[in-house]
C-alpha cells in the first residue's frame, strides 16, 4: 500500500483508472444503494476523491470526510474538491483505527481496503459498522480474489497483466461473513464482475 505514497507511481494509477473494465458499473450499483436520507459520508482510501463524487452526483448536499494515506492522492482529492464545500479531506493510514469522527449515513470505499492484511480488515469492519447512524450503510467497491489461478490469470490479462505486489486479496463471500461477524445486521455481494466486487453491509 505504501507504493502509493510514491508521487509518481499515484499518479500512473490515476492515469489509468477510468480504464478499470466495469468500474463505472459497480459505481453505478454503488450510488443507487445509498440511503435516501444520505447526509453525511465517510470516503475510506479516498484516492483523488472519485467516489466521493459519486456520491454527491447523486446527493449534491452530502457532507463528506474523505481519507487517504497518499499525499499525492490527498492533492488531488484537494484538486477535485477545490471551490466545492462540504468536503474534508484528510490523512490517515487505515493500518491504523478509524479516529473519531462522528457518525455517516455511510461509508464507502474504492479499491482500497484490499491491501490491508485479513485481520485488520476484520477489525476495520467493526470500527466501520460503530460509526454508522441507524439505517446506515457501508458501500466497499472492492478487489477481491478469484475462485482459482485461471480466473485469476484471466482476470489480470484483461487488466494489462501486472500483479500488484500490495495486494491481500479475500474472497467476496468471506468479506460477506466478516461483516455479519463485525455486527452488522445484514451483508451481501450486490455486484461482482470477476474480481471486482461491491459488498455491502447494513447496520439495524
Amino acid at each position: 500500500m505504501t507504493e502509493y505514497r510514491d508521487s509518481e507511481y499515484a499518479h500512473a494509477y490515476l492515469a489509468i483508472q477510468d480504464a478499470v473494465p466495469q468500474r463505472e458499473v459497480g459505481e453505478r450499483v454503488l450510488a443507487e444503494l445509498l440511503p435516501g436520507q444520505t447526509r453525511r459520508v465517510l470516503d475510506l482510501g479516498c484516492g483523488d476523491g472519485r467516489l466521493l463524487d459519486v456520491v454527491r452526483s447523486r446527493f449534491s448536499q452530502v457532507e463528506g470526510v474523505a481519507l487517504d494515506a497518499s499525499e499525492p492522492m490527498l492533492e488531488a482529492a484537494r484538486t477535485r474538491f477545490a471551490g466545492r464545500p462540504g468536503v474534508r479531506v484528510a490523512w490517515h493510514d487505515l493500518n491504523d483505527p478509524l479516529p473519531d469522527l462522528g457518525t455517516f449515513d455511510a461509508v464507502v470505499s474504492g479499491f482500497a481496503i484490499h491491501h490491508l492484511p485479513h485481520e485488520r480488515k476484520r477489525a476495520l469492519y467493526a470500527e466501520i459498522c460503530a460509526c454508522l447512524a441507524p439505517g446506515g450503510v457501508f458501500l466497499n467497491l472492492e478487489h477481491v480474489a478469484s475462485v482459482n489461478e485461471r480466473e485469476h490469470a484471466r482476470f489480470l490479462a484483461l487488466l494489462g497483466g501486472d500483479e500488484d505486489p500490495s495486494n491481500r486479496l479475500a474472497p467476496a463471500w468471506a468479506q460477506v461473513a466478516w461483516l455479519r461477524e463485525a455486527g452488522f445486521a445484514e451483508a451481501d455481494v450486490a455486484w461482482k464482475w470477476l474480481e471486482l466486487a461491491l459488498l455491502v453491509g447494513w447496520v439495524g
